[in-house]
């Protein structure tokens, strides 16, 4: 995870299994708005989602447990964090899908 001053983490987290097609993007923008995170989401054309999440440690690391998990009908077979730099937009949001 990355520190910022502020004691704020971002991280980027791809997503891998049976992600896409199950109401992962919905669960993930409802799970991070719950935590106060900002960021955003979106599938990527190689069938994995791609996130970002930023705000407080404690609730950065939930949110990245949580993704081991997913929604209901997900079936999560690997989740991969990476460090990221701070983003200057508030809110969390989906994005379209990436190549």
């Amino acid at each position: 995870m990355t520190e910022q001053a502020d004691d704020t983490t971002t991280v980027r987290v791809s997503i891998t299994g049976r992600v896409q097609g199950v109401a992962y993007r919905a669960w993930t923008e409802q799970t991070a708005r719950r935590l106060g995170l900002d960021g955003w989401v979106r599938n990527r054309a190689d069938g994995s989602v791609e996130a970002v999440f930023q705000g407080p440690p404690p609730a950065v690391g939930r949110m990245v447990a949580a993704c081991h998990d997913g929604p209901p009908a997900a079936r999560v077979t690997g989740v991969t964090q990476t460090q990221a730099a701070p983003l200057t937009e508030r809110g969390f949001r989906q994005r379209a899908t990436a190549p």
